[in-house]
């Protein structure tokens, strides 16, 4: 993959930076990994550590720490600088707004394990603090 690296990150463990200028809207990568079903992700949740379980769809979802690529160790922020945007089956990163070489590529991912009270390590104005919910 190029135009990524991971490193230590400032808001939670290992974090996925950019090496090279990306544009506004472009498709910086695929969130890849193992497809695995509804059932299995709800079994793997409950593992304790770190998870990097992305839903797909009502029934599929993408293990990132199976078969993944640098887009796993991608933060949350509720500032984000990337989206994702499921296309034709796949789970792609585009860029929100121009992301400089250096900068670490975040997202605004909503926690759907109700069991999961992860919270917010993003430390922006507008944190929101808790994982599952919206912001207002």
């Amino acid at each position: 993959m190029i135009g990524l690296s991971v490193k230590k990150s400032r808001l939670q463990g290992f974090g996925c930076f950019a090496t090279v200028h990306i544009p506004k809207n472009y498709a910086i990568a695929e969130y890849a990994g193992e497809r695995i079903t509804r059932t299995e992700a709800m079994r793997r949740m409950k593992r304790p550590g770190v998870k990097r379980i992305s839903e797909l769809d009502a029934d599929l979802y993408i293990d990132g720490s199976v078969r993944g690529n640098d887009t796993q160790y991608i933060n949350h922020s509720c500032e984000p600088n990337a989206d994702v945007f499921i296309i034709d089956g796949f789970m792609i990163i585009f860029a929100l707004r121009e992301i400089v070489p250096g900068e670490e590529i975040t997202v605004d991912y909503l926690n759907s394990f109700a069991e999961d009270r992860a919270v917010c390590q993003c430390r922006t104005a507008s944190c929101r603090r808790n994982l599952n919910q919206k912001a207002a």
